[in-house]
């Protein structure tokens, strides 16, 4: 027997927490589930336990463990105390059973496996890549017909890709061109072309880039089933248009139910392709049966640095949003806390808010702040600020081709390049970072031709648990949970009144309005805070008194800066930003904008006021003496 391991080196495994090495030998001949076959020698170090998932995730490989514990040939170790070790020559279906019955726990033997100068075993198998373990979805049923998973996945332990017309010895390991090649030749008019592109992503995907060692999940009948792949793919002759090609799968017993699983693992499952990588949410489906206690006692026995946490545990942490503090509400002079507070609760509910009111409202500021303050201080957070404006597209918000040069060649051609959205997105959606919250500002919301600049996008901001394929890329894709917008829109610009319904379903929308409250006292909060006279804050109410439309009414902000308050800088202020906003907004109506909004009216104005509010003033015409602002 040992002349057939002969091509093979001798392969090595750490076993966990600083544990004795195993040794092992790889062979040829095929085992039950379509793997090869590994052999370990008497001799070799057992762990003593097992982590709490391992009956659920490999439960063969379990059975295994306790078949041969009780047929002796696993027993207590001579060598190693508080450790076993194989009392006989074992031969496993595969390198990952050999390695998950020692280790006592789900393992890819293909990568874990490795030679004395730490080559994996993976690198001597032909047409095999190897690294990280990803997973995937391969659907089996599609609603109508014979269900593959229950019938023949299940019970058989394969996962198996419909390739009815793939012509025969199509090798794994297959390069995307030579598979584009073949679909070509070998489906022709029987597909369009988008289906055949499709079809060549899904084969690629199957033959080339799953790997044993990797997580297969399928769903029937509303419920999940997560297992692991254990050998190569073999490409069948079968009648079964559902079985073309075929991979060896070590399933799990249970079936996790639909309606009850994340709702990030739901997005992924949403997509409408037969195979799907779900690498992104693997934390998440390591996690799917077992407490949080489980997963603290299994990240303590893998080999995880000391005090790491189990990834899933990482994965199933709650998005929050803080609940704003006063010193906040103080910090940015709202007059009361429980604004803010409802400002938060419409964000978290709608996941979409915009701030409208006329120019100088704070609009932009307290966005900026907000999202700061939620998502765990200025140093934490993700925000990304953009600003549309008429000539904003769908391809500068989301993704498009645009001239990239190539790093290299210096070569320059039209590449998919990701705009903000979808660089925030993926940000978001990163494993670890799911409960960590993502905001997007738009500011001038309302300048661009919403419907234009986010496409197929409008519907995920209705349904988040929903994907949409994607123009340009293809992909499958739905917007995370923790990611959150928040528009600006200025009503000077373009009435709220003529924002479509679709818009008005999607966002919930705040005022910010000199005439309400937290606007209209900001400015003599923060005089008083800044230890400044209250004069401009009485110039600003007695302007906006005499602006009729309230969309046009001035906010406070262009008072709140150093520059006002310094030597000439209020009258520069009034006749360099405030005036001309006024004189647009009576463009052609013949108004002196000096005579009934400049400081010199407004002053008399007030001082007229401070005389008649006087008890004993005198009543004299000099006393009363303002200008006519009603032309």
């Amino acid at each position: 027997m040992a002349d057939e391991h002969d091509e093979y080196p001798e392969f090595f495994l750490h076993l966990p927490n600083g544990g004795p090495v195993a040794r092992g030998r790889q062979t040829d001949e095929m085992g039950t589930n379509g793997s090869r076959k590994f052999v370990l020698s008497p001799g070799q170090p057992v762990r003593a336990d097992v982590v709490p998932s391992f009956a659920t995730r490999v439960p063969s490989a379990h059975r295994l463990r306790e078949k041969l514990i009780a047929e002796e040939r696993i027993g207590p170790s001579e060598t190693w105390p508080d450790w076993l070790e194989t009392k006989a020559e074992i031969t496993f279906n595969s390198p990952s059973e050999a390695a998950a019955v020692l280790k006592g726990r789900s393992t890819n033997g293909w990568t874990s496996w490795k030679t004395q100068d730490g080559h994996p075993l993976a690198d001597y198998m032909p047409s095999m890549g190897w690294g990280p373990a990803r997973t995937w979805l391969v659907r089996g049923s599609h609603g109508s017909g014979p269900d593959p998973v229950k019938e023949l996945w299940l019970p058989q332990g394969r996962v198996t890709l419909a390739a009815s017309r793939l012509r025969p010895g199509v090798e794994q390991g297959i390069t995307k061109d030579k598979l584009r090649t073949f679909v070509l030749e070998d489906y022709g008019a029987t597909l369009t072309y988008s289906q055949q592109q499709d079809l060549v992503e899904e084969l690629h995907a199957f033959l080339s880039r799953m790997s044993p060692g990797d997580t297969v999940c399928t769903l029937s009948e509303s419920l999940l089933y997560v297992g692991e792949i254990t050998g190569e793919a073999q490409q069948t002759d079968s009648d079964d248009l559902r079985s073309s090609l075929s991979r060896p799968v070590d399933w799990g017993e249970t079936g996790y139910t639909y309606a009850e699983l994340p709702e990030d693992l739901q997005q992924k499952l949403h997509s409408r392709h037969d195979v799907v990588d779900l690498t992104s949410v693997q934390s998440v489906i390591e996690g799917l049966g077992l407490t949080d206690e489980e997963l603290a006692d299994e990240a303590e026995a893998m080999e995880r640095d000391p005090g790491g946490e189990h990834p899933a545990l990482t994965a199933r942490r709650e998005l929050e949003l803080p609940i704003p503090s006063r010193a906040l509400a103080a910090e940015l002079h709202v007059h009361d806390v429980e604004w803010l507070r409802e400002v938060r609760d419409l964000l978290w509910d709608e996941k979409q808010l915009v701030l409208y009111g006329p120019p100088g409202t704070g609009k932009t500021y307290l966005a900026m702040k907000l999202a700061e303050a939620l998502g765990g201080g200025p140093e934490q957070a993700r925000v990304k600020l953009v600003q549309f404006h008429p000539a904003y597209a769908y391809e500068d918000f989301f993704e498009g081709f645009r001239p990239r040069e190539h790093p290299e060649t210096g070569e320059v051609a039209f590449r998919l390049t990701p705009g903000p959205l979808r660089e925030l997105a993926d940000l978001a959606d990163r494993e670890g970072s799911r409960h960590i919250p993502h905001f997007l500002i738009i500011d001038e919301i309302n300048r661009a031709n919403l419907a234009k600049v986010f496409g197929e996008l409008y519907f995920l901001l209705e349904y988040r648990k929903r994907s949409v394929r994607l123009t340009y890329s293809d992909d499958d894709f739905a917007l995370p949970a923790n990611l959150f917008v928040i528009g600006t829109m200025n009503t000077a610009d373009r009435s709220i009144a003529l924002v479509d319904a679709a818009m008005r379903r999607r966002f919930a929308f705040v005022e910010l309005s000199p005439r309400t409250e937290p606007t209209s006292g900001l400015l003599r909060r923060w005089l008083a805070a800044e230890g400044r006279h209250a004069e401009p804050a009485d110039l600003l109410d007695a302007l906006n008194a005499r602006i009729d439309d309230p969309d046009f009414r001035i906010g406070p902000s262009y008072l709140m800066k150093k520059s006002v308050y310094r030597e000439g800088g209020l009258d520069r202020t009034w006749r360099t930003k405030i005036l001309p906003l006024l004189a647009e907004h009576h463009y052609g109506a013949g108004v002196d904008i000096e005579r009934r909004y400049g400081l010199t009216a407004l002053r008399r104005a007030l001082r007229a006021t401070d005389a008649t509010d006087t008890p004993g003033a005198p009543d004299t015409p000099g006393a009363t003496d303002t200008p006519d602002v009603s032309a």
